[in-house]
């Protein structure tokens, strides 16, 4: 009976209108639309990649080896198979151009194809000829087609030549579309495409040398993939394979799209709850708004319950209202942007409507609804009639009654289990909601901090009649410095620490990378070619240091005789093909931190030293066993040794150290790094090249600024995100200031009736607002650094130092928005005449 009467009451309310509810309708639905639309977004790209796997991949399924061809048993497996293979071949090298006695270089990475390439799909190429003929070439000189970035780099013109190893090659055309590109993963240099046979004689797919192959299958219709990904490794697991197939035909495209989304979803999560922060002053606000209404109800003998069901209904309905809003919003904009987006994406993405994204977004905007407006509704409950015809409701119990506060903790568990069962990456939503968490709470301590402080000065300094009322304002009980902190205070902090993790990251690759970093490294060095190398770059007096080791590719397959997997997990040491080197007598600088180095004469079963630090994370002990999968062939070494190794100098640094004789006579070539003064980098690099054409030369600087480029772009969505969480906060923080207008022109009346200047008013309106501002961007402040620091310190191990710039950016944006908050709410206060307003509250 008491749900039926509260339900009639609450439509009755609802048709006031929306007056009060906008800003709380304009959160909910800001943060459902950021949701709704990322959420939609990643839909639609993962959608593309599961329709275009073969397209992406190449084929219907791969066959990948590293730095060696298929055996014959593999390639008749394949033949057998499939109906028709096409081998691929993927390595960096140096492409070279010499005009009138000046050589230009530049790294490439070169995809060298036979004559069935691209078995799906097609090479587009400018000007417009077929790859066959563009391969074939001119003049008795095979073909190459070039991105055009590397073309106009090296200044090529269709028609010009150019040399890869010792081989000259014509450039036929420009490479305009390279269809199996998608899930190429990182690359160094710009696509140089050749064809195998072209490049018998110029050295650079030796045995030993750095390159991969890939083979890709045009299977039978219907034929069954999982079941060939399982034939295939059980016939070849010793080989070192990796299989991939149509099912996820870019599962590194794939999988970032999935991180990176999560990861946006985390940080509108993050917008969502400072919505909620507006929410719940919405909610206050409107029932302080309804004393007289609630008032009236407890008196005509309306229960506790019936009140709350009331409000509950009707915050309820316009929660829906918002949340729908958020939907339509969040699921129309990425099909308005789908043209714009598409042309900006690397991959194909299938722009629709996707219940799932929207569901989910649904599904958070609800549950932080009910934990943002349960609580000040619950309170409703347990304040009496007196009391709210006596004060408005500012008066009654901090906190609700304790079934309250236990459904509202139970509200915020539920919100993180949903938002790390959605998300997949259970740590960064823990740390999330732990940090949302804990800055909520800093936040609203600094508000407190921020009222006492503003009343002690107050008191303390008397200071001028404008700044001495802003002061009074601040401190006063209601103020609006709680809702002002929490609201601008959390996305200004999310900008902060994006701010000083960015300013920090560049930071550290401009000052470490001039003394730490070697300026190049040089790959596919050949055995008999190491003496004269060596020569050139040791005798030179501008090379302050050169470092050279063997170099092979190895698969870590099983750990004491158990698949590698199951005793190592995920880590990332397992994933794929590590370095692995070879040394008799232990390296000059190398620290072994426990066990022993081999002695320098050992001819008995391999021995194994291993990184310490990735030693311990994957569990391995001395004295276990690693099978090490190198060109097909199966290498089983004991761990003898445990050493430092130290990837953040850029130098060199092998996971795993084998003893001599358990490698040497397998193919392989060397690696060396060499630190040289700036100046001398390119006559090194110049006279390197021309002696030895096969050796690839990578320049540090530029192989670090291509992953500050991808950083850029990281920290660049970061601070989309962010900004998305300021807006959202700016919303709140004009719902603060519409909320505190009634008391304002009150309070403008009287100042007016004593005798106080609209100027003096205005200015101590002006100050409230700056002084709020300053409060909340120092507050940020101090937890954007404090932010920046632990993911600088713990995350990327670099030195932190403040970045003074964002740093006083943050607090001039908080001082500019409360200015501007406040001021477009200060006119009507001093427009009011006091006359009216003072005979309205006797």
């Amino acid at each position: 009976m008491s749900l039926g009467l509260a339900a009639r009451f609450a439509a009755r309310e609802l048709r006031g209108g929306l007056k009060g509810f906008w800003i709380f309708l304009a959160c909910l639905a800001l943060g459902v639309a950021a949701i709704a639309a990322v959420g939609s977004v990643r839909s639609s790209i993962e959608t593309g990649l599961a329709r275009e796997g073969a397209a992406l991949l190449g084929g219907d399924a791969e066959m990948e080896f590293t730095y060696r061809f298929a055996s014959d048993a593999e390639r008749a497996w394949m033949q057998d198979t499939a109906q028709r293979v096409s081998e691929v071949t993927d390595f960096r090298s140096m492409a070279t151009v010499t005009r009138d006695g000046d050589t230009e270089r530049g790294l490439t990475q070169v995809k060298s194809v036979d004559g069935a390439y691209p078995l799906i799909g097609n090479v587009e190429l400018a000007p417009e000829m077929s790859l066959s003929q563009a391969l074939a070439g001119q003049d008795g000189l095979p073909g190459g087609v070039m991105a055009p970035i590397l073309a106009d780099r090296l200044a090529l013109k269709v028609g010009d030549t150019f040399r890869l190893g010792s081989q000259d090659f014509v450039l036929m055309a420009r490479l305009a579309r390279e269809p199996d590109n998608a899930g190429g993963g990182f690359g160094l240099g710009p696509r140089t495409l050749v064809a195998t046979d072209a490049l018998a004689d110029a050295g650079l797919l030796q045995p030993g040398t750095l390159f991969e192959t890939q083979y890709r299958l045009d299977l039978p219709e219907g034929a069954d993939l999982a079941a060939l990904e399982a034939q295939a490794k059980a016939r070849f697991a010793d080989t070192g394979l990796r299989w991939r197939d149509a099912r996820n035909g870019a599962p590194g495209v794939a999988d970032f799209v999935e991180r990176i989304g999560a990861f946006l979803i985390l940080v509108g999560l993050s917008g969502l709850a400072v919505g909620g922060v507006g929410v719940s002053a919405a909610v206050r606000a409107y029932l302080a708004g309804k004393t007289g209404v609630i008032a009236t109800l407890r008196t005509l003998g309306a229960e506790r319950a019936m009140i709350f069901q009331t409000y509950f209904l009707q915050i309820g309905a316009l929660s829906l209202l918002g949340i729908g809003a958020g939907l339509v919003l969040g699921a129309l904009a990425p099909l308005a942007l789908a043209p714009v987006l598409q042309a900006q994406l690397p991959v194909p993405a299938v722009f629709a409507l996707y219940p799932g994204p929207l569901a989910e977004a649904a599904i958070y905007g609800l549950l932080t609804a009910l934990v943002f407006t349960l609580w000040p509704l619950a309170r409703t409950e347990d304040i009496r009639a007196a009391t709210l015809f006596r004060d408005g409701g500012q008066s009654g119990q901090t906190f609700p009654r304790a079934i309250w506060v236990a459904l509202t903790v139970a509200l915020v568990a539920a919100l993180v289990a949903v938002a790390g069962v959605f998300s997949g990456t259970w740590a960064l939503t823990l740390w999330t909601a732990g940090g949302l968490l804990v800055a909520l709470f800093m936040l609203a301590l600094a508000a407190w901090g921020i009222r006492v402080l503003a009343r002690v000065a107050r008191v303390a300094l008397r200071p001028r009649p404008a700044l001495r009322w802003a002061l009074g304002a601040i401190s006063g009980r209601g103020a609006e410095a709680t809702s002002v902190v929490l609201s601008l205070g959390l996305g200004l902090s999310v900008l902060a620490a994006v701010g000083q993790i960015d300013g920090n990251l560049r930071d550290a690759i401009a000052r470490d990378l001039p003394d730490r970093a070697p300026s190049y490294f040089f790959l596919d060095i050949q055995r008999e070619q190491m003496p004269g190398f060596l020569a050139r770059v040791e005798d030179d007096p501008a090379v302050s240091k050169t470092e050279s080791a063997p170099m092979l590719r190895g698969i870590i397959t099983q750990i004491n005789d158990r698949p590698a997997a199951e005793v190592a997990g995920e880590h990332w040491v397992i994933q794929g093909d590590r370095g692995v080197t070879y040394a008799a007598a232990q390296p000059e600088g190398t620290e072994v931190t426990a066990g022993e180095w081999w002695t320098e004469d050992y001819d008995g079963p391999p021995q194994i030293s291993f990184a310490a630090e990735e030693a311990e994370e994957m569990g391995l002990q001395l004295g276990d066993t690693l099978t090490v999968n190198i060109l097909g062939r199966d290498i089983t070494g004991t761990i003898t040794s445990f050493r430092n190794v130290d990837f953040s100098t850029a130098g060199m640094g092998f996971i795993m150290a084998m003893n001599e004789a358990a490698l040497a006579d397998a193919p392989h070539s060397f690696i060396a790094t060499v630190y040289a003064e700036p100046e001398a980098e390119a006559a090194i690099l110049r006279d390197v090249s021309n002696a030895y054409p096969n050796i690839t030369a990578i320049r540090v600087r530029d192989a670090i600024d291509r992953v500050s480029e991808v950083l850029s772009g990281l920290a660049a969505a970061t601070s989309w995100g962010a900004a998305a969480t300021l807006v959202t906060g700016f919303l709140v923080l004009i719902g603060a200031a519409a909320a505190g207008d009634t008391a304002r022109v009150y309070e403008a009346a009287v100042l007016r009736t004593l005798g106080a200047t609209r100027g003096r008013i205005l200015a101590s309106f002006a100050l409230r607002a700056g002084l709020l501002g300053l409060g909340a961007g120092l507050v940020a402040l101090a937890a954007g650094i404090a932010g920046g620091w632990a993911v600088s310190h713990f995350v990327f191990e670099t030195d932190f130092g403040v970045i003074w710039s964002s740093a006083i950016g943050i607090v001039l944006g908080g001082v500019l928005a409360t200015l501007l908050s406040g001021l477009a709410f200060a006119w009507r206060p001093l427009a009011v005449r006091p006359a009216g307003v003072l005979r309205a509250r006797e």
